[in-house]
This record gives C-alpha cells, structure tokens and sequence, in this order.
C-alpha cells in the first residue's frame, strides 16, 4: 500500500528514520496520521550491534502487529565481581509478566534482526532518503521543512529524531553540549557458544572494567551479545589490534569470554562506541516541533538503553495525539503537556542513573573503588539502587500501558523465547 495522502492537519514530518522515528510513524499511522520519515542517508539502517530490550518495549512491537514468536532470548539479569561472585539477581515483577504475557523483562536482539519487523510493517512511500535537514521554519498554522537537496516540504507536526548531533534540537534548544562522559565501550555479538546456559546474562565489573554478555536472537538462530566497558579520555588512541587488546584485558577474568573472543568476527561483528551525553533538558518541546530518542537524550550503557527508550518515546507521543486535528496549535500543547509530564523526568533520571553508575563503576579513584568492590560484594546496596533506581520507575510505566494488556495466562505458554 503506498501512503501519499498529506492531509492539512494530519501532516506529520519525522526527521530521522532510526528505532525512534520509525516507532512515531507506525503508532501515528495508526492514530489515522499522514506521515513522512525524511531520511539523510539513501535508506535507515541499524547501527551498532546487539541490545537489550524490555518487556514494554516488546509490547510495543507486538502492537504494531510485530510478532514475538523467537524475536529475542530471554535472560535472567545478574551483576558478579570479575571473578565471579553473585552480586545481585534482578527480580521479575509477576504483576509486570501477568499483565504483558511476557516472561521476565530483558530480552537480547540483534539491533538489525529488530529494526527489520519495524521497517517492513511501514507502507511504501512513507520514508524518503537523501533528505539531510538543515532547517525549519515555523509559521502560523503550519511549519515548512528545508533540506539540503533543496526540497521544501509543509506540515503540521515536525518530530525531531535525527539521533545525538540532532540538526532539529540544534535549532530548537541551541547548542547540543555534547560532553564526553570518559568511557568507551566495545560491543561485540557471535555465533552461539556451546556449553553455556541460554537463560543467563552477566553484568560483571572488577575495579575498573566491565565485562558483559547476554543470550541474543539474530533472525531466530542463538548468539551472545558481549560488551567491555572501560575508562577513556576523548581523544585517546585507539588500539590498532581489538581482539589483542581485548584478549589481554580480559585475562584474568573468570567467565566464558574467551570463547567470545575465539568465536566473535572482529572485522564485522566488533563496533566500537565512544560515549556522549548532553545536559539534560526539562522541555522537548516548542510551537509545532517535538523531538524524541537521542536527539534530547543520548544515554550512556548503564540501564538507559537509547534504543529502547526511543522507541517508547514514539509510541507514547502518537498516543497523546490520539488522532486530533494539528493545526490547532492548543491541541499541540495539551499534548506535549502530556508526554512530557510522562517521559522526560522518567528518562532524565535514567540517563542521570545511568552516567552516575558508569562514574561509579570506571572512574573511582583508588582506594575509593576498592571500597565500593567490597560493600558491593558483602551488603545488598547495590541490589537497593538498581531495584530503587532503576526497576521501580520502570515496573511503573510499564503498568500505565493498560491499552497493551493481554491475557497473560494464554500468551505467557504461546511466547516462543530461547
């Protein structure tokens, strides 16, 4: 079906056609919307590789008629020393899993193997490639869009997701402030390991280093998801030599990721990521331009997963749109009121969790991080901070979707998960 239609008050223009954008444009395509995702590449593509994604994040996709049938491997969550010793296992909420039919709450997925069920369920002519933004300009009823290919295009409703360096929220809110947060981290993902249980994921840091791994799902065939965490300065030299490098600095580490290493390709499967925050903003929003995802809220890979939060994003903005006229420019404002009262302070203190946990965890000075190692080994804070801090804001929005509720007593045996 080819989607041309670009009604006066249902024009809504999506800059960016990451996990974000992408997400908007089915919920609001629902909602009755004419959409436009413009693109600055010829065609969006996932970057980076593996991620985890949770349990309303998979209620999500399932509205959008994506199946869950073996889209992602489901994996008990715990955090152990360097060597090994149980620090906390993160607990599942019953209530959560009864509600949402969906066993426990994170779920390990190719970023590509997740961005493809989104992209084939959005009609044809709905995303246009090539089209770099450079600038908008509001008027009274509407807001024109200029592009750098010199097409200019009128709508009602601009979305700015056009990811961290956004040329929307540039515009917007000024500068993006972008500031190093001194950590790097090496995502890598392989082929399954035998021998190691596929129900487990592994958060694991010794006094500097995190090692990380999860169960994943590429295309419906087992993998593993593994990451190192580790201190950088911007501008540090790159090692010439990953798999050397990161062989060396996991050595003495008690764990299977030296069978990662062997099993990992890492001329295509190793992707390296310098960490970027920005000052966190308390408004989105201004006139008819809204902004989501990354272009307000870059995370860091401490519970404030990017891409799952953009995708929430989206889905909750087209739900306060609820299908109304957008010329009218209080409509606008009633809903920005709304999803703004709903996610900013949530994703803000996520974000803010998450750069204080990799501040904590890579960048305690000695003999600070050797005190902290031992009351996370011997007392149960740490286990307090994430269930305070992370899991019960989380447990809570995930209740407010009630419009994405199902039977769980059915759907929790009909979940094919690895």
């Amino acid at each position: 079906m080819k989607q041309a239609e670009w009604r006066p008050g249902k024009r809504i223009a999506i800059v960016g056609g990451g996990p974000g954008g992408v997400s908007a444009a089915l919920a609001l395509l629902k909602q009755g919307y004419d959409v436009r995702i413009f693109e600055a590449q010829p065609k969006p593509q996932a970057i980076g590789g593996a991620v985890l994604l949770s349990t309303p994040v998979l209620m999500i996709l399932r509205s959008y008629g994506i199946s869950l049938e073996n889209f992602g491997a489901y994996a008990v969550t715990e955090f152990r020393n360097h060597k090994g010793k149980l620090r906390v296992r993160v607990p599942f909420n019953k209530k959560v899993e009864q509600v949402s039919g969906i066993k426990g709450w994170h779920y390990g997925v190719l970023r590509s193997s997740a961005f493809a069920p989104m992209m084939e369920k959005l009609p044809d002519g709905v995303i246009l490639g090539d089209h770099r933004f450079t600038h908008f300009e509001e008027q009274s009823d509407s807001i024109k869009l200029h592009f750098a290919n010199g097409n200019e295009v009128e709508a009602d409703l601009l979305i700015g997701a056009d990811g961290i360096r956004s040329a929307v929220a540039r515009q917007l809110f000024g500068s993006n402030e972008l500031f190093h947060i001194g950590i790097q981290v090496w995502l890598c993902w392989c082929e399954n390991v035998e021998g190691l249980p596929r129900d487990i994921g592994r958060l694991s840091h010794s006094h500097k280093y995190q090692a990380s791994f999860f169960p994943m799902l590429h295309e419906g065939k087992p993998g593993y998801e593994w990451w190192v965490v580790e201190p950088r300065k911007e501008g540090d030299p790159v090692p010439d030599d990953p798999k050397a490098y990161l062989s060396n600095l996991l050595k003495d580490w008690v764990g299977p990721f030296d069978k990662f290493i062997a099993a990992t390709d890492f001329e295509n499967n190793v992707f390296r990521w310098d960490v970027y925050n920005r000052p966190s903003l308390e408004k989105w929003t201004s006139g008819r331009v809204v902004c989501l995802g990354d272009a307000v809220h870059p995370v860091s890979p401490y519970a404030a997963y990017g891409m799952g939060m953009a995708i929430e994003d989206g889905y909750y903005l087209a739900k306060f749109l609820n299908g109304r006229n957008l010329q009218n420019q209080t409509t606008l404002d009633d809903t920005y009121a709304k999803y703004e009262e709903l996610r900013v302070a949530y994703v803000n203190h996520n974000v803010e969790f998450a750069r204080t946990m990799g501040k904590a965890f890579h960048n305690m000075p000695f003999p600070l991080n050797r005190i902290r190692d031992f009351v996370f080994d011997h007392t149960p804070l740490l286990a307090k901070v994430i269930s305070k801090d992370y899991l019960e804001s989380s447990e809570k929005q995930t209740l407010s979707l009630e419009e994405l509720f199902v039977d769980g007593a059915t759907l929790l045996d009909s979940v094919a998960v690895s």
